[in-house]
């Protein structure tokens, strides 16, 4: 049974999965690749080193990318014991995560992709959709955890978490580019843009984008849930996976050069409801 978890990755989405698994009875310890005071991480417990992560019993990485992942999971599976299990709750290549799999899977060390979506606030609530790819025993023994954080659908084999994150982003960040859009129209055309909110509450119009992140636009508060440099990046993942398989996606091409624009300006670092300043002209 799992009960000692350690968080590789304290950043937006690692401090509240960490703090949500602590109040849900798990034994926890973080750790970051830059220092982190434990005030910055929720009162979790810090490891002071890697080796010290890896000594329980699941191990999650709430990392930036595919990159990092690598990167921190490199210098962690020396480390890991036999029995350990490894799940990368970050958005990653999906690719990247098979050959993950198949590495792990040859010392009995199991490993789950399993991304999420919500932002902080949904890890902070426990409230995250999480699709989970992997092995039937390694998903389930993840269970206890992924229960914890929000609710799980396993969608299949190593990687499968991944490609559906995939997907799932490129539906966020179209919708935030169409909010920008109404938001940006609402407020050219003298409406009062709260009101327009409230009018579309309930309709097909209606989803959490317009009211989280439309509200985020409308008072020009772009603090970061999620970094306009990583919705960047999975944009990128999905026109690249979809130029693999041969399916042309015109919005997600025409959302990319957006996003490359806004990071390109200087604003990779805020919210990626930033992209309304592109409309702001």
């Amino acid at each position: 049974m799992i009960r000692r978890v350690s968080v590789l990755g304290l950043g937006l989405m690692g401090r509240p999965i960490a703090a949500t698994l602590a109040r849900g009875g798990f034994h926890v310890v973080g750790w970051n690749r830059t220092p982190r005071i434990v005030e910055e991480s929720g009162n979790i417990r810090i490891a002071r080193t890697i080796a010290d992560a890896a000594a329980v019993d699941a191990c999650l990485l709430a990392l930036a990318d595919s990159t990092a992942t690598t990167t921190v999971l490199d210098a962690l599976e020396p480390y890991l014991s036999s029995g350990t299990l490894v799940v990368d709750v970050g958005s990653s290549d999906p690719e990247d995560s098979r050959r993950h799999a198949a590495r792990l899977a040859a010392r009995q060390i199991g490993w789950v992709d399993a991304p999420v979506s919500g932002g902080p606030e949904g890890a902070a609530a426990g409230a995250l959709a999480i699709m989970a790819g992997g092995r039937d025993e390694d998903v389930w023994r993840a269970r206890p955890i992924l229960d914890a954080l929000g609710r799980t659908v396993h969608v299949g084999d190593a990687g499968a978490g991944h490609l559906t994150k995939i997907i799932n982003q490129l539906i966020v960040g179209l919708t935030i580019e169409a909010v920008a859009e109404a938001v940006a129209l609402s407020e050219r055309a003298g409406l009062d843009p709260h009101a327009v909110q409230e009018a579309l509450r309930g309709g097909l119009a209606d989803s959490k984008v317009l009211h989280i992140h439309g509200t985020r636009m409308i008072e020009r508060r772009y603090v970061p849930g999620g970094r306009a440099t990583t919705q960047l990046k999975d944009l990128r993942m999905a026109v690249d996976l979809a130029d693999r398989l041969g399916i042309e996606l015109p919005h997600g091409r025409s959302a990319l050069a957006r996003y490359q624009r806004l990071v390109d300006l200087g604003h990779g670092d805020e919210d990626h409801s930033a992209v309304h300043r592109l409309l702001l002209q």
